[in-house]
């Protein structure tokens, strides 16, 4: 039989190579495999690309060097043998801004704006039948850009000549490849076009991401030689916690690394590196559930009033483990293969499974905290319960500001159907970065390792029916009388230190 840790390693790792062989790897420049044609109202469209590009020769009519520009290289498109037998009507590129989205089509046909001319439209002059209907743009002279090919009687393929148009207006760009002959159903496109912009491949929406990657690996080196330091000097005193956020801090290193990276080959080649994606989505991935566990058992009380988990290690485990399947299945769609700015929504599917397991944990650690704080208040461990208390606040906090950010990034998205603000949408993924960021300092900051990390920790004497048992209990407040019997144990005469926590929180309780 697997053991749960196989398994656990197994899963995540089948199911990233398979979506490795069902995604197409894309970037900017965007390729076309085999794309059929989908019907869309009156017409067969293909969607090439969106992306926000940058102008950086505002005005001039020729690209020099540098500029920003949409390339055809070759694009072919090919229908089967049996439907060669006829010359075809016009199959259309067409690319524009999204501020002239309104210049393509025209009346609305069958509940969608019509994007083909009719023949009731062709009668009044308006259009030619079965040609695409677009007026010039008011904002954008010489747009949208419109360009085709036929197919000649017994042709099997057709070539749109290679040609490059120079962006002079910043803005959202969008390629569409349509027809309106009802004979070209079973045609399909191939080749590639290259999208840059003047600083490099990245698409805009992304640009900003290398800057702030890099910033994060910068901010995540200074945080790892404070505590890398801290480490050294006090790696007596250290405790199994803090190795745990040693982990943290060096996978978020890497992650921000293997991100930046990323983006830099990205932007340079115009391909994106597979390998170091899928390298950077995993110690993401990896970091954010090893975050959650420590989170989680610290809230627990584990290292610090439990010295184990008891029969709650098997749930966190598996709690862990399905969500990092979970996330690891949503990062890989997100970002293996991502190359178009029009973010697509069919991935509510994979969202939903990582909200609720996050919702889970956030209701799993504020019911173990609670409890945690309950008990060392009846206890009168005023140390540990300060701490806690301290860690509860910055948690209720992360919380409170990331559910007020949900419901921003929610009104941004369904206030930007087009994409118009892609200039502004780096922020919500770099948002998510920077919080957790500042929660991990947060965590740093009270457990850094010192001279008295020991006080912290778990001790014989912290041990009670109280901490070891899983459910809440009702904690009575022990009476004088009953605590001035109470005899120090064998092992805790032994210690003898006035330094150590677990004697003056004893000597309180004496006292009491």
């Amino acid at each position: 039989m697997l053991r749960l840790s196989s398994v656990i390693t197994i899963v995540p790792l089948a199911v990233a190579v398979l979506l490795l062989f069902v995604l197409r790897i894309d970037a900017s420049v965007h390729e076309y495999a085999g794309v059929k044609f989908v019907g869309k109202g009156n017409a067969f469209v293909v969607h090439g690309g969106s992306e926000g590009i940058y102008s950086s020769a505002p005005g001039l009519n020729e690209s020099p060097p540098g500029d920003s520009f949409i390339r055809f290289e070759k694009i072919t498109f090919r229908r089967p043998q049996e439907f060669s037998n006829f010359s075809s009507g016009s199959i259309h590129a067409v690319v524009f801004e999204v501020d002239d989205r309104e210049t393509i089509g025209g009346s609305a046909y069958g509940g969608q704006r019509a994007v083909c001319c009719t023949s009731d439209l062709a009668k009044l002059g308006v259009c030619k039948q079965d040609e695409i209907i677009y007026r010039p743009s008011t904002n954008n002279p010489g747009w949208p850009q419109v360009f085709g090919v036929s197919f000649d009687i017994d042709t099997l393929e057709t070539t749109l000549h290679p040609r490059s148009m120079q962006i002079t207006k910043t803005g959202m760009y969008n390629l569409y490849f349509i027809h309106c002959d009802l004979n070209l159903k079973e045609i399909f496109v191939e080749g590639i076009t290259v999208w840059k912009n003047p600083t490099g491949y990245l698409p805009g929406r992304m640009a900003p991401l290398m800057k702030f990657y890099g910033f994060m690996s910068l901010v995540f080196v200074l945080l790892g030689v404070f505590w890398f330091s801290q480490y050294a000097r006090f790696w007596r005193e250290v405790l199994p916690l803090q190795n745990c956020i040693t982990l943290v801090i060096t996978l978020g290193m890497f992650e921000m690394a293997f991100w930046y990276f990323d983006y830099a080959e990205f932007n340079e080649t115009g391909v994106r590196p597979t390998g170091t994606t899928l390298w950077a989505v995993t110690f993401g991935t990896v970091k954010r559930t090893v975050s959650r566990l420590i989170i989680l058992i610290v809230s627990m009380g584990y290292g610090v009033v439990r010295p184990t988990l008891g029969g709650l290690r098997l749930k966190v485990v598996l709690l862990g483990g399905t969500f990092f399947v979970a996330t690891e299945v949503l990062e890989i769609m997100e970002n293996v293969g991502a190359v178009s700015d029009l973010s697509g929504k069919a991935r509510l599917f994979f969202v939903l499974p990582v909200a609720i397991l996050d919702a889970f944990f956030i209701l799993w650690i504020f019911t173990s905290l609670s409890s945690t704080l309950n008990k060392l208040q009846a206890r009168r461990m005023t140390a540990k319960l300060e701490i806690y208390r301290k860690f509860t606040n910055a948690l209720a906090v992360a919380v409170i500001v990331s559910v007020g950010w949900i419901c921003y990034e929610l009104y941004f998205k369904s206030n930007d159907v087009y994409n118009e603000q892609w200039r502004n949408a780096w922020i919500i993924p770099a948002f998510w970065q920077v919080l957790s960021f500042s929660l991990l300092c947060v965590i740093c900051a009270l457990w850094a390792p010192s001279q008295n990390s020991m006080r912290y920790a778990y001790s014989v004497d912290d041990s009670s029916d109280e901490f070891d048992r899983d459910d809440t209990l009702t904690l009575i407040k022990p009476s004088p009388l009953a605590s001035k019997d109470v005899k120090k144990s064998p092992e805790h005469r032994s210690s003898g230190s006035g330094n150590d926590l677990s004697d003056m929180d004893f000597e309180q309780e004496k006292t009491a």
